[in-house]
C-alpha cells in the first residue's frame, strides 16, 4: 500500500494543490484495525463523527457507536426504522412530528423506499481513515473525497476517463451516510460499478458535495 499511497498523495497535491484528502472506509472484524469510537451519549447524525476523522484521526465503528437510526441502518448494522418515517421525510403530522420535506407526500416516500435497495454490512465494524493515514496492508474498499467545485469536477472527469458508457457518475437520492457507504459499497460488488456523488442532506450538516468512489 506504502508506493500506491504515496503515488496518490504526489499526485493529488500536483493537481489539486492543498485540497482536503479524502477518506478511505472499509469493513473489518478486526478490532485492532483502529480505536473504537466512544458511543454516543445522545443522538448525534453519523456525518458530524466523521469531522475528526477528516482532521487526521482513525475509528472503528460498531452498532452501538453511531449515534443515529439511519446511520446504523445505512451502514448496514440494522434494519429499524424511525416510526411515521414516511411522514418524517415529508410533510410531517402536525402537532406530532416535524417534516424534513424531502419528498412531497408520505405516499412518495413508500414508493422510494420499496425501490430502495438493502445493505447488509460484511462484518461487525466500520473502519474510516484519512488517505494519508492509511497502513502499508491496509486496503479500503471505498474512497470518500469531501469535495468543492473545482476538485468534483476533476474528479468527475477522471472517473469518466475510462468509461464508455454515459453514466460512469450518478447521483441517487440517500441519506448522506448512505450515499457514501451503501451505495459505494453496493457498487464496488455489481457487474457494472458507477462511482457515485452525493449532494447531501443540507438539513443535517454544512452544505458540500461528497464524491465516493469505488476501488
Amino acid at each position: 500500500m506504502r508506493v500506491r499511497k504515496q503515488d496518490f498523495l504526489e499526485r493529488w497535491k500536483k493537481y489539486f494543490g492543498a485540497a482536503e484528502l479524502p477518506v478511505a472506509c472499509w469493513y473489518t472484524d478486526d478490532e485492532g484495525a483502529a480505536e473504537r469510537a466512544e458511543p454516543p451519549k445522545e443522538h448525534r447524525c453519523f456525518l458530524a463523527d466523521l469531522k475528526r476523522i477528516r482532521q487526521g484521526a482513525d475509528f472503528r465503528f460498531d452498532l452501538d457507536t453511531i449515534g443515529c437510526s439511519g446511520g446504523r441502518r445505512y451502514l448496514g448494522f440494522s434494519e429499524d426504522i424511525r416510526p411515521n418515517f414516511e411522514y418524517f421525510l415529508s410533510c410531517g403530522i402536525p402537532g406530532v412530528l416535524e417534516g424534513e420535506r424531502y419528498k412531497k407526500s408520505p405516499e412518495l416516500v413508500m414508493e422510494f423506499e420499496k425501490r430502495s435497495p438493502r445493505f447488509t454490512a460484511p462484518a461487525r465494524t466500520i473502519v474510516f481513515k484519512r488517505w494519508d493515514r492509511l497502513g502499508e496492508n491496509e486496503d479500503p474498499a471505498v474512497v470518500i473525497f469531501f469535495a468543492p467545485p473545482d476538485v468534483l469536477s476533476g474528479l468527475f472527469t477522471l472517473a469518466n476517463f475510462d468509461e464508455a458508457d454515459l453514466n460512469g457518475v450518478y447521483c441517487p437520492f440517500c441519506a448522506g451516510c448512505g450515499s457514501i457507504v451503501k451505495y459505494p459499497f453496493l457498487e464496488k460488488d455489481a457487474d457494472y460499478r458507477a462511482t457515485g456523488i452525493s449532494a447531501s442532506f443540507c438539513s443535517m450538516y454544512p452544505p458540500g458535495p461528497t464524491f465516493p468512489g469505488r476501488r
